[in-house]
């Protein structure tokens, strides 16, 4: 029995050894290939010739190609190669040091681009192992041509990027609303410092910065007194703190290409800033094209269209001879990133937000016969030239803390439109059959209620009416009562079908993120009181001021709801609800806008230098059942007879304000718009 066993295994190794005799080159340069595709650097060091090992270390062989792939961000890795035949292996195997040439094709991505390079592959038959020199394999005598042929005789790699030029964000005239310009880095040359304590401590004074964020700067590990030491970015408009800093000695200011927001606060939320990376951002994103000193969008447009913005790095990939001439390997030409043109208009934004002053709100102008977004504007605000390279200190701290809110996107959220939704609640029942704009109601006293149902609640309006009530003197009138019975008559299934027809509880078709118009907070009117308010713009439901700009598009396009737009480059005039109600209906309820100007609830408006036609709303926002609170007042209006801007514009907390204040700032915005001739003269 044991010598069975024994024989069993002297044949079992003979078999080994003739196997691993038996593997051809083809074999072997493929297993090699394949290792080398996966980037197993540490299994093709040991496919290496005996020379080639003698010649590189274990670890310095898998550190540069480990390094240099890495740097190249290299992947892809296709290797193909010409088969010897039987009959070259055969031939090969009789000769007395057996070695083959195998040439090959690489073909692989790397930051640059594709790269490819044919080379060819010498393999030898040597001993598995000093131990073992019966068995035998094929190894490659590896050089670092194999890395690129251009490596061959030595050399390095050198890799240079190109930055791209950032798109900039133009309006509809072409007037940038955020643009690429010079702007002064102050830096401090240490040998010229006079005094250097008082100067640093003048130094800080004048930029609002710690003396110790300064002497950190100084006091790097690279810093030599010779060179120049950044210390902050300023504009070149701030001319007294740059006359300041310019008069101490060893200050001194490099030009550099930076970001600027010409429409500061006027521009602030739509257009918004860039900032440096953040690790959690380099991170998250898969893209090679930002590193840890890129800058990339922070808030609006700049962050909305990032990818567009950005462009791409122009990569070259070379390699550095040892006689100093370069051969470039692979070339990635540089992409500057996309100019993005608004169809918002900077003279009408400025002027809305101007008329802001110190009060809170939102407003949103848009071209009725287009669709083109013309403004949109939250105040207050804040300026992003200032984040970038303010001088006033504890930017942040003021913006975070300021009751006012200014870092609140007013125009991309909601709010209660209040009795400006009055227009499409008539619009609703018309549609619905259930209201008749010339039926007329008796409705007594200046309170109304269903019935017991209703408990202790009661609709109150404003005015009482001087006899029945129709669709025009409740709009006049803007008349809570007449409107909640409309509602209640329309019931809720109806009331929720309807609204929605008008674009509520859906995404708005729009490039900004803006918030959706909702009926309430849970989508549904079951409750009766909630429906009854809601049909004058109170309750829960809530609408941007965008989509109410969008919303009276119907009244001047014939019962069409028109897409609202904001990049020049989109189709105008596009329907997004189509016949909400007959055109014979949309020119009814655009007579009566005009005769709440003329007749009214916004005289006010009278005063405009061209006839306007518009609705009023009033919001109060209660911080109890009983106890009031702040109030938020609306005006949407248009030009009547030219219909060439349509502005939705929303001022909070008007309690303390006189009536019609809205509708007087909203003239003083038309009348810059519409400068009177005699004003011209």
């Amino acid at each position: 029995m044991k010598r069975t066993f024994l024989l069993i295994f002297i044949v079992l190794a003979l078999v080994a050894c003739s196997k691993e005799d038996d593997v051809s080159p083809n074999e072997r340069f493929s297993t090699f290939t394949s290792y080398w595709s996966e980037q197993e650097f540490e299994k093709l060091y040991d496919m290496f010739s005996k020379e080639t090992r003698s010649d590189f270390s274990k670890e310095d062989s898998i550190e540069r190609f480990k390094k240099i792939y890495e740097d190249l961000s290299i992947k892809d890795i296709e290797i193909t190669f010409d088969e010897l035949s039987d009959e070259e292996i055969q031939a090969v195997k009789e000769e007395e040091d057996p070695s083959v040439v195998l040439p090959f094709t690489l073909e692989m991505e790397s930051l640059a681009g594709p790269i490819s390079f044919d080379y060819e592959a010498t393999l030898v038959q040597e001993a598995i192992s000093e131990e073992d020199d019966a068995g035998l394999n094929w190894f490659v005598k590896w050089d670092a041509g194999f890395i690129h042929p251009e490596l061959q005789d030595g050399g390095e790699i050198g890799i240079q990027s190109v930055e791209p030029q950032r798109g900039e964000i133009l309006d509809r005239n072409q007037m940038p609303l955020a643009m690429n310009d010079t702007v002064y880095q102050i830096g401090i040359k240490p040998e010229d410092l006079e005094n250097r304590e008082q100067s640093i401590k003048q130094i800080a004074s004048i930029l609002n910065m710690d003396e110790e964020k300064i002497n950190e700067a100084l006091d790097a590990a690279w810093v030599e007194d010779h060179l120049f030491v950044p210390i902050t970015t300023i504009l070149p408009t701030n001319e007294d703190t740059y006359n300041q800093l310019m008069a101490i000695p060893g200050v001194q200011r490099k030009e550099l290409t930076g970001r600027i927001y010409p429409g500061g606060e006027a521009t602030g939320h739509l257009v918004g800033y860039i900032g440096n990376v953040t690790a959690d951002f380099l991170e998250k994103t898969d893209s090679d094209e930002y590193g840890p000193n890129d800058q990339v969008g922070r808030r609006g447009l700049e962050q909305l269209y990032e990818e567009q913005l950005k462009g791409k790095k122009g990569v070259t990939v070379s390699v550095r001879k040892e006689d100093g001439n370069e051969v470039t390997i692979a070339e990635k030409p540089v992409e500057n990133g996309e100019t993005i043109q608004l169809t918002i208009d900077i003279n009408v934004q400025e002027k809305i937000f101007d008329s802001y002053g110190d009060d809170t709100g939102t407003t949103a102008a848009i071209d009725p016969k287009t669709g083109e977004t013309l403004a949109l504007v939250s105040a207050p605000s804040f300026d992003p030239n200032e984040i970038l390279y303010g001088t006033s200190g504890n930017t942040w701290d003021k913006l975070e803390n300021d009751p006012k809110q200014p870092l609140l996107n007013r125009f991309a959220a909601s709010f209660a439109p209040g009795s400006v939704l009055k227009p499409i609640t008539a619009a609703a029942g018309i549609h619905a059959g259930t209201l008749d704009p010339d039926e007329t109601f008796e409705i007594e006293g200046l309170q109304w209620s269903k019935g017991e149902e209703w408990g202790n609640y009661k609709v109150t309006r404003v005015s009482e009416s001087n006899g029945p009530v129709d669709l025009r003197d409740a709009l006049l009138r803007s008349d809570n009562i007449y409107f909640a019975m409309q509602a209640v008559d329309m019931g809720s299934d109806v009331f929720t079908e309807e609204f929605k027809r008008f674009g509520f509880e859906e995404e708005l078709p729009y490039e900004y993120p803006i918030a959706g118009s909702t009926l309430s907070n849970s989508g549904e009117l079951t409750d009766e009181v909630l429906l009854a308010n809601s049909s004058y713009g109170q309750g829960e439901l809530e609408m941007s001021a965008l989509h109410l700009a969008t919303a009276y598009t119907m009244f001047l396009n014939e019962g069409n709801m028109l897409k609202p737009t904001l990049l020049l480059e989109e189709e105008t005039g596009q329907i997004w609800k189509d016949k909400l109600i007959t055109k014979e209906d949309a020119k009814l309820i655009d007579d009566i806008l005009r005769a709440v100007v003329t007749d009214g609830t916004a005289q006010q408006a009278k005063d405009a230098n061209v006839p306007l036609a518009g609705k009023t709303g009033t919001v109060e926002l209660k911080l109890t059942a009983e106890a009031g609170g702040s109030i938020n007042s609306w005006f949407v209006g248009y030009p009547h007879d030219s219909h060439d801007i349509l502005i939705a514009m929303m001022m909070e907390k008007t309690e303390d304000k006189p009536n019609g204040y809205t509708v007087e700032k909203f003239v003083e915005v038309i009348n810059q718009l519409y400068p009177d001739q005699d004003d011209q003269d």
